[in-house]
């Protein structure tokens, strides 16, 4: 068969990369923002053709030369809808979710996969979801959301990742989301080799210790912190495993080390935990940055079972299905956004038929004010809302995020 093509924007070090790859896609592109992560790709795959910058800027890449490309991947940045931040949404300058779906409709992708934080599912971001399945639709996509858990696919880490998958409407009938298969490994058995290389005498124990599966290993970013494992509630789960979580290592635990002393996790350590079983994969970069670029990718191995099933539906494999009738994430966005009538929160309430309380609805209503311009009238003494433009970024000359990136370059990643 020939090999599927994909462009893969927000490429970070190759996690999802080295998944899709496994998958039987070959890289057309590959764009990536930070510099040393762009390194180790070309470190890893000479042969791709990397781009670094901005991957919005139109001096970087030129979307319209890959139209028609099989799929468009990546792992967009999380900071908007992380609940470890403001959940700021569209009003977040870092936001590229909306601007990728968009994308869309220049590049005709044959398919779409887009990965972030788990935050994304919460209902804070209902009426976002809403309006990325129905724009996906007027693009002529059917898309579907998905929380997959890392540890259902062999990664031994509690590590849920909130997946957007759409397909052309000739091809999504042959697509179903991976089966879990979950995890036979514990932290311990996972790195036993690795955690004795150094000779230490109580490696065999330590293993016996680390006898679960770990919390979500924490990239953070270049405006906070350096190469530790997590917030204070994961440093304790790692603890329980007998790990210390304050740091990486350099190197494994020497021979004379004691029996019940906590190590520390090597970078390759990491990698194998975050999936990477090729040690043959170089991170450029020094420690803090090849953790970074660990900790925030995509595990392989998810990005793997996601992509067969996508390279299967593109592929036409199997007995196509019937499609379901697509779930609405949130029934106030959709009505307020085919109402040409400002709508007060009881109208809604009698209008969508008792799917949601009062209360419920106004939480909504509050939500959406975050992420779409509103325009509240008077009706009787009560509120009613109109619903205006989505303010997420998808590529206007004007907007905010230019001035953002021109000040803050050195602190995005």
């Amino acid at each position: 068969m020939d090999p599927l093509r994909v462009v893969e924007i927000c490429a970070g070090a190759g996690g999802q990369a080295l998944g899709l790859e496994r998958a039987g896609f070959d890289h057309a592109l590959a764009v990536e923002l930070d510099p040393t992560a762009a390194e180790t790709l070309k470190l890893n795959r000479p042969e791709w053709e990397v781009r670094v910058g901005d991957v919005a800027d139109p001096d970087v890449w030129d979307p319209a030369k890959f139209v028609g490309v099989d799929l468009l991947a990546g792992g967009v940045p999380c900071p908007p809808f992380s609940i470890a931040g403001k959940q700021l949404g569209a009003n977040d300058e870092r936001d590229l979710f909306a601007w990728a779906v968009e994308l869309c409709g220049v590049m005709r992708p044959r398919a779409l996969l887009l990965e972030n934080v788990r935050g994304l599912s919460a209902p804070r971001f209902s009426a976002y979801r809403q309006h990325v399945l129905d724009r996906l639709d007027e693009l002529g996509y059917v898309a579907d959301w998905r929380l997959l858990q890392a540890s259902d696919f062999g990664v031994p880490q509690l590590r849920p990742r909130f997946v957007l998958v759409a397909l052309s409407k000739d091809d999504a009938p042959y697509f179903s989301w991976p089966e879990a298969k979950p995890v036979g490994k514990t932290v311990g058995e996972e790195l036993a080799d690795l955690m004795a290389s150094g000779g230490w005498r109580h490696a065999s124990h330590w293993v016996t210790r680390a006898n679960g599966i770990g919390p979500t290993l924490v990239g953070g970013s270049k405006k906070h912190g350096g190469a530790d494992l997590g917030p204070t509630r994961a440093k304790r789960a790692w603890a329980e495993l007998g790990v210390d979580a304050m740091g990486v290592a350099d190197a494994p635990p020497p021979r004379m080390a004691p029996k019940n002393f906590n190590p520390k996790l090597t970078i390759e350590m990491v990698a194998r935990l975050q999936g990477w079983h090729e040690s043959s994969w170089t991170f450029a970069g020094r420690k803090t940055s090849k953790y970074r670029q660990i900790g925030n990718a995509f595990p392989p191995p998810v990005a793997e079972a996601v992509g067969r099933q996508i390279a299967g539906a593109l592929r036409h494999h199997g007995e196509p299905r019937v499609l379901d009738d697509a779930v609405v994430h949130d029934p106030v966005y959709r009505l307020l956004r085919r109402s040409d009538d400002a709508l007060t929160a009881a109208e809604i309430f009698s209008r969508i038929g008792g799917e949601l309380t009062l209360d419920e609805i106004q939480l909504r209503i509050k939500h959406l004010t975050r992420d779409f311009d509103m325009y509240p009238e008077s009706t009787d003494g009560e509120n009613a809302f109109k619903l205006g433009n989505f303010r997420a970024f998808v590529g206007q000359d004007d907007h905010v995020r230019h001035e953002y990136l021109a000040q803050m370059r050195s602190k995005v990643s």
